[in-house]
This record gives structure tokens, C-alpha cells and sequence, in this order.
């Protein structure tokens, strides 16, 4: 299964699939109908019931082989990869019996290091598949990818594993957001569903962010420099002070587990114009509202010194914490379990630092928990994939959808 796993993720990822945050359209971009033209015909020679609308959501089944009444399980992954790094001419490079030591990436100069990296020790032994440092991996989410149609390929070879309905999603535009926003819930008629969008080993998630975007717009005055005093007011200076009053410390980088934070995303502008972007995050549903209103106690306060409103803000909710939606079903987290602790993994149910398309679907109507692809270091060069992890996962689904049907 290792030498499979390898052909195909290698297939996947060489396609530039990424997703851009400035398009309007869904798919946000062109390219990410080649990942999906490709999925669909692989899912048909598979004998799939396949079906894909025109906003890039692949739906697929693979009918129940059981005579017992058992639920409808769903599994997504996504196409598109992040827009914060180059995704185009990904190379990949194969790492046998991973030694613990650091890992060249290509020619490029960058080395994945376990003194910054100290995760990757962890997977001394391994199968590794790396960048060659140009590029990001791509295995945010074709790792995913990889595992459900593994894990469909072993069902149908093995026609003795009993198992109910499965759905299956290929979905565009999680990596800007977007994912479920055009999803068909009551079309893709699951019961509950998996997305296959973790990281390390025992990955089980159901507990997420709430997550907001906000956009804050500084109106200067400019004039002459010369004779600027009592005149000129500097919209780069406003937004300084702006983001000198959010708490310093609360950064994604001095922030973990369930601590939230304000994360200052782009900034750009002149004396007459400047703009900040954030997101807020927080577990908390009460922290998450105070820190909105954090922002426009802020606003309210610099507009307050100004002869107008030289700061405007708007705020957009993005998700919302998928734990309020799953934890009334604990069958749902407890089926992967069982599955995890019968292949020997040790189930971790830390929070998601960050957001999945299952956050969404499960306030859409489709309770959706998250697990582990077995990769790291996402949306940069330094991403990596284990191979036998990705393996691991792929047993991880076949086990789900057996215990599914036991269960019924």
C-alpha cells in the first residue's frame, strides 16, 4: 500500500491547485478543475457514482455491501492548497528510513532541522516525502485526498469488509474559507462525515476556533510636510497606535492550546490611506465576542481625539466552534476511537488551532469531526508527509466504516 500511496500523492501534488482569496468566483481559481476532472475520472474506473456541480464540489458513492440498515458516513478532503506560498512546479522528494537527521531540501539552501522541527524525530524510520524547498507540499489536503481513495480502492478489493453507505466529498476553496459555502448538505445526504484534514498521528478533532476576519480603514489628512503642524494627520501613525493597543502577548505565536489571539495578517499604506487586516480567534464563545468588541472600543477611542471618524472597521464572522454541533453526538468521536486504540494509536483530542470545512458543515446540519493525514508543516517549504502515517489513516477510514456497521 506504502509504494501506492506514494504514486498517487506524488500525482496529486505536482498539480497547482491553489486557491486565491481575491477571486470571486468558486472555484476561486481555474486550476483546481484540473485536481477535480482528474478525481472524477479516477472515481468512475473505481465503478463510483460520481457527481460534480458547477462550483467544483465532487461528490462520489460507494453503495452499502450489507444487508443490515446502517448510517450514511461521509469523508472530505480538499483541492485546493494554500495561496501564502508558490504551489506551481512542486517537486517532490522521497526520504527512505528517515534517519532523524537533517533533511536538504533540494538545492534550494532551506533544511527541515529537528532542533526547529523537534516533531519529525518523532518519525524516525519513516517514509518521508519532503519539497525540494521551491515550493510548498500540497499535502494540505492531497494527503487527504490520497487516504479516502485508498481507502476506497481497499473496500472494493476487499469485498468481505461489510459496510454501509459511503459519501465521499472533494470540496474547493477551504484554504480561503470558503469550502462549505456552496456545499449542498441535503445533497450529499450523510449522516455524519469525517474531513481527512489533520496533521500528526491520532489526530481526532471536534473542538475548534471561533473565528472572525476584520478589516480596519485609516482616513489621513495629508498635506505639505512644511507646514504640516496642527494639520496633517498620518493614517500609518493611526494605525500604529491602533495595533498598539491590542494586547501584545496574545499573538499566535506566544498562544497555544486554547488560548486565542489576534493575528495581524497584511498592513499596507501611505500618510492619506492605511489598512490593517486581522483575524480573531478564540475557543471561547464569550473571550471571541470581547474581542471584537475589543476592536471597536479601539476605533471608538481614536475616532473620539479627531475632529471625524478617521478609523472605520468592519467585522465578519467566518466559523464557529463545531464542538457546540458534535458533542451532543458522542457516538461520532467514539467510533474513531475504537477504531484508533484497535490499530494501536493513541487518540489526541486536542483542539484544532485553526479552522477545517467541518467547522461549518456541522452548523450546517452535517456533524463533521476532523482526523490526522500525517503531515506537518503546512503552507510552506517545510512540509512534510509521512508515508506510513498516511497508511495508518487509510486503515483509520476502512475501520470506521466496519465499526459503523457492527454498530447498526
Amino acid at each position: 500500500m506504502k509504494s501506492n500511496i506514494i504514486k498517487r500523492l506524488e500525482r496529486y501534488v505536482k498539480i497547482n491547485t491553489q486557491s486565491d482569496p481575491n477571486s470571486e468566483s468558486t472555484p476561486s481559481t481555474t486550476v483546481q478543475w484540473d485536481l477535480l476532472h482528474m478525481l472524477n475520472d479516477e472515481l468512475k474506473t473505481m465503478g463510483l457514482e460520481t457527481e460534480i456541480d458547477a462550483h467544483g464540489y465532487l461528490f462520489a458513492t460507494l453503495a452499502s455491501n450489507t444487508n443490515q440498515s446502517v448510517p450514511t458516513v461521509g469523508f472530505l478532503a480538499h483541492v485546493d492548497t494554500s495561496p501564502d506560498f508558490n504551489a506551481k512546479n512542486v517537486t517532490p522528494q522521497i526520504i527512505e528510513n528517515y534517519d532523524g537527521e537533517v533533511i536538504p531540501l533540494g538545492h534550494s539552501g532551506r533544511v527541515i532541522d529537528p532542533e526547529v522541527f523537534p516533531d519529525i524525530v518523532d518519525l524516525k524510520g519513516h517514509t518521508l516525502m519532503t519539497t525540494d524547498g521551491t515550493s510548498l507540499l500540497g499535502a494540505d489536503d492531497k494527503a487527504g485526498i490520497v487516504e479516502i481513495m485508498e481507502a476506497l480502492q481497499y473496500l472494493i478489493d476487499h469485498p468481505e469488509i461489510k459496510h454501509g453507505p459511503i459519501r465521499i466529498g472533494f470540496t474547493p476553496d477551504e484554504e480561503i474559507g470558503r469550502g462549505p459555502h456552496k456545499f449542498d448538505v441535503e445533497r450529499f445526504n450523510a449522516d455524519f462525515a469525517y474531513t481527512m484534514d489533520g496533521s500528526q498521528l491520532g489526530e481526532l478533532q471536534f473542538e475548534s476556533f471561533n473565528a472572525a476576519e476584520a478589516k480596519v480603514t485609516f482616513e489621513g489628512v495629508n498635506v505639505h510636510p512644511g507646514s504640516a503642524k496642527n494639520k496633517m494627520i498620518n493614517a500609518i501613525s493611526l494605525a500604529i497606535q491602533f495595533h498598539s493597543q491590542l494586547p501584545q502577548n496574545e499573538v499566535p505565536e506566544q498562544t497555544d492550546g486554547y488560548e486565542g489571539f489576534y493575528h495581524l495578517t497584511d498592513m499596507n499604506g501611505t500618510v492619506e490611506k492605511a489598512t490593517l487586516h486581522y483575524i480573531l480567534r478564540d475557543h471561547n464563545g464569550e473571550t471571541f465576542e470581547k474581542r471584537k468588541q475589543h476592536l471597536i472600543e479601539i476605533q471608538k477611542s481614536l475616532n473620539n481625539a479627531y475632529h471625524y471618524e478617521p478609523v472605520h472597521l468592519t467585522i465578519n464572522d467566518q466559523y464557529r466552534n463545531m464542538a457546540e454541533k458534535i458533542k451532543p453526538h458522542p457516538h461520532i468521536i467514539d467510533i474513531p476511537k475504537r477504531v484508533y486504540n484497535a490499530l494501536g494509536i493513541v487518540p489526541n483530542t486536542a483542539p484544532i488551532r485553526g479552522g477545517t470545512d467541518g467547522s461549518q458543515l456541522s452548523f450546517m446540519g452535517l456533524p463533521t469531526p476532523n482526523l490526522f493525514t500525517g503531515c506537518d508543516n503546512f503552507h510552506g517549504p517545510y512540509e512534510y508527509a509521512s508515508i506510513d502515517v498516511m497508511e495508518k489513516a487509510v486503515h483509520v477510514i476502512v475501520g470506521i466504516v466496519q465499526e459503523i456497521e457492527k454498530d447498526a
